[in-house]
């Protein structure tokens, strides 16, 4: 099979003819097909109706520790729920806030109250002339979108297979106090599937910021989201802080949005307790108490770390093979003509695709206007703009495995398409 770069503008043209024909019978079909998030399917959310069955209104009223869970009070979330919490992030239950149902809130949050407060009695960042956050690239969007809506200056930090540059990091943090952030998400990042290395994370430990109010906004949403039997590992980042004494410079989140009801899951923070500290005073004006009903259902049905392992080998049986099937795919499709950059990840919710340079958001117009909708080309870098028009993030836990393979499908003939438009232009100018 030969390399789309090695044939001549005649071949490249009728290849182009070929597939276009194949597209054009794809768009007949009138397909209204979506991979632009990473949601849990039904299949996946049906694993936790269990949960709605574990409360009932004559056991309703006590927690464990004989909190009445229907009333004020545990502004930081019911012990039982803080125990599982700690015991998944590897902390202490005394360094966990429990919230809402969402972590990215808890992330806005963050921002927003160091905004208006500072952190830990710092400069309120409104009062500054320039706040800056270095963000790992390619990487999430809703981190990006924080920081676009409250006007941070976002600094693109290149990924590396065991995640950021950190020399990079080191130097920029070291020099500008106006860098008050690092967003990370450390095991199966979102969208490359990277989970950082040993190395990383303790040098993430030993970053010697300029700004007293630095912070790692250590987003862990896939730390038991593995997908194969050999699943990654990730240092624990509190653990090699307290070593060098550098533990109030992490907030950490995670939630069990994908693990029980994307959109009524339980999402907690850990933090320093000087850290959080600071944050429950605040808390205190903002809310009497976060849901702790849904947090009494939550522990009750999980019970313990090893009960949402067992639960999330259900998860793996039922998305492994929609990973496989789109691994598989470019595989067989797009490997071959050497047009495309792909991993398979070990866990997570996406794989990262990268395009010849120019061509991610061609990719996804051909898809779009063929009834299959993508992420966004862009939207994996601040403000939407890759500088290499390559990165597209394939999102394959949503749809049923028959429209995923009609879909990643589709997919490959764009990726070929967008590639012999680009490389017939070139010929053609050459």
């Amino acid at each position: 099979m030969k390399e789309y770069q090695k044939m001549s503008e005649s071949q490249l043209q009728a290849e182009y003819n070929s597939l276009i024909s194949n597209y054009n019978t794809f768009k007949a079909k009138g397909l209204s097909l979506d991979m632009s998030r990473g949601k849990p399917g039904k299949d996946q959310l049906d694993l936790s109706m269990g949960m709605l069955d574990t409360l009932s209104s004559s056991d309703i009223i006590n927690s464990a520790y004989g909190m009445d869970a229907r009333n004020y009070g545990l502004l930081d979330g019911l012990v039982e729920t803080k125990k599982l919490f700690a015991d998944m992030l590897e902390v202490e239950p005394k360094n966990i806030i429990v919230g809402g149902n969402s972590s990215l809130n808890m992330m806005y949050d963050a921002v927003a109250r160091s905004m208006s407060f500072g952190v830990c009695g710092s400069t309120p960042w409104h009062k500054l002339p320039k706040v800056k956050f270095l963000c790992p690239v390619p990487g999430y969007d809703r981190h990006f979108a924080i920081c676009e809506l409250f006007n941070i200056e976002m600094i693109n930090i290149p990924m590396t297979e065991e995640g950021p540059d950190m020399s990079m990091v080191a130097d920029l943090v070291k020099n500008d106090d106006s860098i008050k952030g690092i967003w990370c998400v450390p095991m199966y990042s979102n969208p490359m599937g990277i989970t950082y290395s040993d190395d990383v994370v303790k040098a993430f430990a030993n970053l010697k910021p300029k700004a007293k109010d630095f912070r790692i906004y250590w987003d862990n949403a896939y730390c038991v989201h593995h997908l194969t039997n050999t699943p990654d590992t990730l240092l624990n980042i509190y653990d090699e802080c307290e070593k060098v004494g550098s533990e109030d410079m992490v907030f950490e989140f995670a939630s069990t949005s994908k693990i029980s009801f994307s959109g009524a899951g339980v999402a907690a923070l850990a933090a320093s307790e000087k850290n959080l500290n600071f944050i429950k005073k605040l808390l205190t004006i903002q809310t009497i108490g976060f849901d702790k009903i849904n947090q009494l259902r939550h522990t009750r049905f999980f019970k313990n770390v090893d009960t949402i392992n067992e639960h999330m080998e259900k998860h793996k049986a039922i998305i492994a093979p929609k990973f496989d099937a789109v691994i598989s795919a470019l595989d067989a499709n797009i490997a071959p003509y050497d047009i495309g950059s792909y991993v398979k990840p070990n866990g997570g919710y996406f794989i990262s695709f990268n395009t010849m340079s120019g061509c991610a958001k061609r990719v996804c117009e051909l898809c779009k206007d063929a009834g299959v909708v993508l992420t966004g080309a862009g939207a994996t870098f601040p403000y939407g703009a890759d500088p290499d028009d390559s990165n597209i993030r394939i999102a394959p836990t949503f749809p049923p495995v028959d429209e995923l393979n009609t879909a990643i499908e589709l997919f490959c003939y764009c990726v070929k398409i967008a590639t012999l438009e680009k490389l017939i232009s070139e010929k053609k100018a050459a």
